[in-house]
């Protein structure tokens, strides 16, 4: 039986290489910091591959400060190109290293040299060994690496009470009670991940951020923070608010252009700098979902930005991040041309030669909201002096919150890899966010990435290869999304063929399904956004609210009409080329038709198929690949340890019943919008299925469920409150035989309900309305699309007449609620 593991080591766990494996590879004697102080990155890198060889090949080996001539022969030596060139040692082609590459060089198996262009880049090369060593890979003669964007770094949304937004694994590693953490034990442990996959900067606190966070205390334990991940070649920078000088300093007034608001930014930069002397900067969100910003007063954007690139200048490198994520979240739907996605050029329009040269513009990969499917921000061509900062989202806000798999470096490759054309040249947006389009020297990256105190960092296993992913994909953008996840379930799972090959189907397999049973053809993501979960199916919930994010659904149409002949202009937003390809609904990709055009449920495809078929269809394919997915991971009992293969089942078998209730809320809302029939008659129509209202109750009621389409006939049955343990029963008249029993219930925050079932008075099963303990996601506190789930029971042997009862006891406002029961034969999907 193989040891559990928690997956607080992440791809880091060095496991092992079997014997046969460890005799082919070279013994090394020492290794040989070329560095004088112990807290730079380059004795990180000496530690790292002491521990990394300890453990894979099971080699003890020293460390020694000084390079002698006989040690060299079967040494690791690791220093920069300078510290090289100091002792005399060829640097063979390190010398065109750019900032934070590295150059490895392995001599006849026996020796290694890794030589970084600063002390980052030799940190950097000494993963790349160990990383090659643990999937048992040959080491290169010379492989010379280099970063395509300098900026490489994560967005934290920590909140300083140790809440985390839009975070699904426990708190916060950094914050709690108001304040910085007296533990940052899983800060190191944090940077050693970051800095394993070359990323080299960490924006500490939510964009929504507090004022508080400039307190002395707090001051204090920033710099402890920066202490911690330094040797790590993390730097560290901080979110503001912009009414801090109001707010903490006691102002009249927080407008840019006052002179004791300048005064007082320049003075607490100078404090901060000196608790912080490396500190990256400031990110700064304002005037953006309610938050106070320039424009509150009166000032432009510009005016914003450039009082902290002011404020930051004296103190060496520092950059203002600016977020690009502008927008009035109180539109007028009624107003055709109102729309969120025109918002970030409208409000960045005329400004990129007035910022000052050290304020970055961060801008999301689409013009809404991290959506499952997004054209890029047409902002991208719009900034030509004003280098910027391409935000993505490691925390899958939009995408199943980690409860369901969903691995996004194929959605990533759709942004990366678009050519915008700006003047008519080739202009991908990976080659504008790398610098090269514009000739910046400051540009790059950076990733929502809400990790917590779970031991798996993000509440489920699966997802930390974003993790991996995106710092591999900030390197090199053009790497094949197919290497990457193979090469982390190497690391993280080992060297079985089998396991990699089924991580990497289910993994490459799961963005397209997802977005088959939540939205596709463009039209977002159709979760749930007024409540601000962002989780469950809720497809009304878009419409009818001044946030925005719409779909213009109605009994006839669907579809945003963003051409500039008839509908919003943003498709007018894009260098001519690619405008003329979304103006014209003949050369929109079907993928973005209801994204810049408003058509018929009954318009064609280039499919053949029409909209609505094809939203059936869609959704009915993702449903039924989900269910494959715990069967794929079944194969694998005993190939991983028992810890991480049931939490990884459990998952799966979650999100397989979960994709149930996306397909049938989706379908049932638009058959019920249009009344437009599917060609193969499934919505709406389910053989094997009982419906829990059409059962014999006691101490159950019937309940209307809302939105309606989160329950089977739009109804679920609820315990009568006061009443006690409820009870539901019917006569099984399906055929006898053997059948998976599937029963659609809801759990809810609220309570943990407790259900049994009986066949003829046999209890088959029971279980506990406990989902929030044991996953992750957003939860609501009522019955709907969020708490639908289903539990199902296999194998179970039925006679056609026999009793079927499902008992539920209540648990506070949680009222054992139940949705229908399946009786599904071997192969049948309900």
């Amino acid at each position: 039986m193989l040891p559990n593991e928690t997956g607080l080591d992440g791809w880091l766990r060095y496991a092992a290489l079997p014997d046969e494996f460890v005799s082919l590879r070279p013994r090394y004697s020492t290794i040989i910091p070329l560095a004088d102080n112990q807290n730079s990155p380059i004795f990180t890198a000496a530690r790292e591959l002491q521990l990394g060889l300890s453990k894979i090949l099971g080699q003890n080996i020293s460390l020694e400060t000084k390079l002698l001539g006989s040690a060299a022969n079967s040494s690791i030596i690791v220093g920069t190109v300078k510290t090289f060139l100091s002792t005399n040692q060829d640097i063979h082609g390190a010398l065109s290293l750019k900032e934070d590459g590295y150059c490895l060089v392995c001599k006849d198996g026996r020796a290694a040299e890794i030589i970084g262009q600063n002390d980052r880049g030799a940190l950097y090369g000494a993963f790349e060994f160990l990383r090659l060593l643990s999937q048992n890979q040959p080491l290169p003669e010379m492989r010379i690496s280099n970063p395509s964007a300098p900026i490489r770094w994560v967005n934290q949304w920590d909140n300083l009470d140790g809440s985390i937004e839009r975070g699904y694994a426990g708190p916060s590693i950094f914050f709690a009670g108001g304040y910085v953490l007296d533990d940052l034990a899983r800060v190191q442990q944090y940077a050693r991940l970051l800095a394993s996959v070359g990323l080299n900067g960490l924006i500490v606190n939510n964009v929504n951020s507090n004022y508080n966070l400039l307190n002395p205390t707090n001051m204090q334990g920033l710099a402890r923070i920066a202490d911690i991940m330094r040797p790590w070649g993390v730097r560290i920078g901080i979110s503001l608010y912009f009414d801090t000088p109001k707010d903490l300093g006691g102002l009249q007034t927080s407008d840019p252009l006052d002179r004791d608001v300048i005064a007082w930014w320049e003075g607490i930069t100078s404090e901060l700098y000196r608790h912080v002397p490396d500190m990256l900067g400031y990110l700064i969100k304002a005037n953006s979902e309610g938050q106070p910003g320039p424009l509150t007063y009166g000032r432009t954007l510009a005016d914003g930005a450039n009082l902290f690139a002011r404020a930051l200048r004296p103190h060496g490198d520092g950059v203002v991040v600016y977020r690009a994520f502008v927008y009035n979240h109180h539109l007028d739907e009624s107003d055709w041309k109102n729309d969120r996605a025109n918002a970030a050029v409208e409000y960045f329009d005329g400004l990129d030669t007035q910022f000052e040269d050290n304020v970055i513009v961060q801008i999301k990969y689409g013009p809404i909201d991290f959506q499952i499917r997004e054209p890029p921000s047409p902002l991208l061509a719009h900034l030509r002096k004003t280098p910027i900062i391409l935000e993505l989202q490691v925390t899958q806000e939009y995408l199943g919150q980690q409860d369901h798999v969903v691995y996004l470096p194929p959605l990533w490759k759709t942004i990366f890899n678009f050519d915008l054309l700006v003047d008519g040249q080739q202009s991908l947006v990976r080659d504008i966010v790398s610098g090269q389009r514009f000739n910046w020297s400051r540009s790059g990256y950076a990733a929502v990435v809400n990790v917590g105190n779970d031991p798996s960092w993000l509440g489920s296993h699966l997802a930390m290869a974003n993790l991996y992913a995106y710092g591999l994909c900030t390197w090199d953008p053009q790497q094949s999304e197919v290497d990457i996840i193979q090469g982390w379930a190497q690391l993280t799972f080992g060297l079985n063929k089998t396991v990699v090959d089924t991580i990497t189907n289910i993994s490459m397999a799961s963005w397209s399904t997802y977005e088959d049973y939540s939205g596709n053809l463009g039209i977002q993501t159709l979760c749930d956004i007024v409540t601000h979960c962002h989780y469950g199916p809720s497809p009304a919930a878009q419409d009818g609210n001044g946030w925005g994010q719409w779909t213009r659904a109605d009994a006839h149409s669907i579809g945003m009409d963003r051409t500039t002949a008839t509908g919003t202009g943003n498709a007018g937003q894009y260098p001519q080329m690619v405008a003329d390809r979304f103006e014209c609904i003949d050369t929109t990709p079907d993928e973005l038709l209801l994204w810049f055009h408003h058509v018929p449920y009954t318009h064609r495809l280039k499919s053949g198929k029409t909209v609505i078929q094809h939203f059936y269809d869609a959704h009915y394919a993702g449903a039924l690949v989900a269910q494959t997915f715990p069967q794929q991971w079944e194969t694998l009992r005993g190939l991983i340890d028992d810890d991480r293969f049931h939490h990884i089942a459990f998952r799966l078998q979650y999100q397989a019943g979960h994709a149930l209730v996306w397909r049938d809320s989706i379908n049932n809302f638009y058959y019920a919008k249009c009344g437009v029939k599917d060609e193969h008659n499934r919505v709406g129509n389910h053989a094997w299925r009982i419906e829990a209202e059409d059962m014999i109750l006691q101490g159950y009621k019937v309940v209307s469920v809302t939105p309606f389409e989160a329950a089977s006939g739009g109804k679920a049955i609820a315990t009568i409150p006061g009443a006690g343990v409820g009870t539901a029963t019917c006569t099984v008249a399906f055929p006898s035989g053997t059948y998976n029993v599937a029963i659609n219930y809801y759990d809810h925050l609220g309570g943990r309900s407790q259900y049994q079932v009986f066949f003829n008075g046999r209890q088959i099963g029971a279980w506990a309305g406990d989902l929030q303990e044991k996953l992750s996601h957003d939860f609501s506190d009522r019955i709907d699309g969020h708490s639908a789930t289903r539990i199902t029971f296999n194998g179970v042997e039925v006679k056609e007449g026999d009793s079927l009862k499902i008992t539920g006891r209540p648990d506070g406002n949680e009222l054992a609620p139940i949705d229908y029961v399946s009786f599904l034969p071997q192969g049948v999907v309900d």
